[in-house]
């Protein structure tokens, strides 16, 4: 999975408001690692939004296109063994007033 991370705390809002760890284990979850590459449900296996220079307009493509890469086993030293056959990334952007936000899961066909 790849959820927005302009800033840490964001990852870990965005995590708790999908519902991905029970509330109020966020933080223990993401210590413990819990979201690392090597566990059931990794996230940023890329390093994130602030690893690749947070691309303003595109971060959203960008999340898609390492779900992409990692569903079809074509990333290179940053794919996971134990892969899914579908990858979840979540986006935001714009101005407090005017805010957007995306989620898309993506998947094999057939899986």
């Amino acid at each position: 999975m790849e959820v927005h991370d302009c800033c840490s705390i964001t990852e870990l809002v965005t995590m708790a408001v999908l519902h991905i760890f029970k509330q109020g284990q966020g933080r223990r979850d993401v210590l413990d690692g819990g979201f690392d590459a090597d566990e059931a449900l990794p996230c940023h296996i890329d390093g994130g939004l602030k690893c690749v220079g947070q691309p303003i307009g595109a971060s959203g493509l960008h999340m898609t296109s390492e779900k992409r890469l990692q569903l079809l086993a074509r990333a290179a030293e940053r794919q996971r063994e134990n892969r899914s056959s579908f990858g979840l990334s979540h986006n935001l952007g714009g101005m407090p007033n005017q805010n957007v936000s995306a989620v898309a899961i993506v998947g094999l066909m057939g899986a």
